[in-house]
């Protein structure tokens, strides 16, 4: 492997590829909407951080500060709302988008790194047979790994196969539904 440094070229003795990770094996799965949603549930917490800080300022300069219990009361939900409702929802619907996936073969786990409540990243491990399909199609949803919901976009597999065993289609209850199938055409 071959980097440049400024026009000097090195070259890296490294066996490993760029795509392993020494604890979770092997990267399966990127994202491609990691970096938008960082960016948005930042802004969005950035600008709640700000209303808070903000709204005591603006409630003693535009006078709303002086008027009646019940138009405070009415002022403050309405900026509530907005400061801690949008920055919750975001999270609700992000919180299962999966940023990278690494898979570890000897031991056939998963690592889904997700973010938090925080925006830090988040490491998921679960085995393939703890992968649920959701029956219905959710909007949000792609499996489920043990109880936690996740997003994945399948055309951003680079190996196909990866996206077949980590959903279960590789299983050989397929292979078996076939067998049925060529016995009953037999008969």
């Amino acid at each position: 492997q071959v980097t440049s440094f400024q026009g000097v070229a090195f070259r890296s003795l490294s066996t490993s590829s760029p795509h392993d990770h020494p604890e979770h094996g092997r990267l399966v799965y990127k994202g491609n909407l990691a970096k938008t949603v960082l960016g948005v549930k930042f802004f969005s917490y950035s600008t709640s951080l700000f209303n808070l800080f903000m709204m005591p300022y603006i409630m003693l300069k535009s006078g709303i500060g002086v008027e009646s219990l019940l138009v405070q009361a009415a002022f403050y939900g309405l900026i509530g709302v907005f400061t801690f409702v949008t920055p919750v929802t975001l999270h609700i619907l992000t919180k299962g988008y999966v940023i990278r996936l690494y898979y570890k073969e000897e031991v056939d786990t998963y690592t889904a790194i997700t973010y938090n409540a925080i925006l830090a990243e988040k490491a998921t491990v679960f085995h393939q047979k703890d992968v649920k399909i959701p029956d219905i199609t959710k909007m949000f949803t792609t499996f489920y790994a043990k109880t936690k919901s996740m997003l994945v976009n399948p055309t951003l597999f680079p190996n196909p196969q990866d996206y077949n065993h980590l959903m279960g289609y590789d299983k050989s209850s397929f292979f078996k539904f076939e067998e049925l199938e060529e016995a009953k055409e037999a008969d």
